[in-house]
């Protein structure tokens, strides 16, 4: 190591420089600053449950589900009724499945247009990939309606 300047009477001091030491003690903590692993902190937290209830295991068929519209534009999931709501939630789980079940869409002839184009909005936006039509045949006759739709 380098030593310091003398004395006025010409004698070498003899004390050591610690300025270099510093510095490489100092680049050294840096460089195991920079390669620690950053922490990651973990806080668990029991968050409240969502106040709709997921739709019961036996509602959604792991093969096949039928999702249809009446005369009267009430939503039917394999023959109970739903709002539209559920059917998201059905929706969401069904995608979830492994493998994905196929939902087969049957809207009645005389259901409102609006009201059929609402929900394959819905079936849209859930991403389903397995869709089908059902019951395509009972549009073969085209022409008026015995009733207007509502």
């Amino acid at each position: 190591m380098a030593m310091s300047g003398g004395k006025d009477d010409g004698t070498p001091m003899m004390e050591m420089n610690t300025t270099p030491l510093i510095d490489v003690l100092l680049v050294l903590l840096i460089m195991f600053i920079i390669t620690i692993p950053i922490q990651t902190h973990a806080v668990k937290l029991d968050l409240p449950v969502d106040s709709q209830d997921p739709p019961p295991p036996d509602q959604i068929d792991p093969v096949k589900n039928r999702l249809g519209i009446t005369a009267t534009n009430e939503l039917v999931w394999n023959d109970t009724p739903v709002t539209l709501n559920q059917v998201t939630q059905y929706l969401a789980q069904t995608k979830s499945m492994v493998p994905e079940p196929e939902l087969q869409f049957q809207p009645d002839p005389i259901s409102a247009y609006l009201h059929v184009d609402r929900v394959l909005a819905v079936i849209k936006d859930s991403g389903v990939s397995k869709f089908g039509f059902v019951g395509n045949e009972q549009y073969g006759q085209f022409g008026k309606a015995d009733r207007m739709p509502n």
